[in-house]
């Protein structure tokens, strides 16, 4: 019988394991379509398929390898990078992407003690998020507003019914 040595390797494969059979799960019913002509499924069906990969092998080196036990859970932490990600979708729509994302990343690096800001990390937050929008709004065409109803005085779709 398998004897699990590393319990963090086990348990984040897991739940790679998990993320990765929703997000095949939701997207089985999209066109895949190609790389080149990507459909709507392309990228859950992709990425799903990726993390599944990397929660095997994370699941079979903890049976190979020893490893650190878990810790306690950093709830705090945990809070406060959720309600970034909250913040993020709460914002997306009725600010934009360009405060939006700002948000998320300010919300979120909070939850470490490590967090800097000052002029570096400003420059950096204003690097990321143009290279954000001109990656994947302009880019790739999602469509995600670049700035959101509260500039341009229409109701989001969530709003209206």
């Amino acid at each position: 019988m398998l004897r699990i040595r590393s319990e963090k390797d086990f348990w984040a494969g897991l739940f790679y394991v998990a993320l990765a059979t929703a997000f095949l799960w939701l997207g089985r019913d999209y066109r895949f379509g190609t790389a080149s002509r990507m459909g709507p499924g392309y990228f859950p069906l992709t990425l799903g398929w990726i993390l599944f990969g990397f929660g095997l092998l994370s699941m079979l080196r903890s049976v190979l390898a020893d490893g650190e036990p878990i810790g306690g859970v950093a709830w705090r932490k945990l809070a406060i990078v959720t309600l970034g990600v909250v913040a993020f979708g709460a914002l997306v729509q009725s600010a934009g992407l360009l405060f939006a994302l700002p948000a998320l990343v300010v919300i979120s690096a909070s939850a470490s003690g490590q967090s800097v800001y000052d002029l570096r990390s400003l420059l950096v937050l204003i690097a990321l998020t143009t290279f954000c929008i001109l990656v994947f709004v302009k880019g790739l065409g999602v469509p995600m507003p670049i700035l959101g109803s509260w500039f341009d005085g229409t109701v989001p779709p969530s709003w209206q019914r």
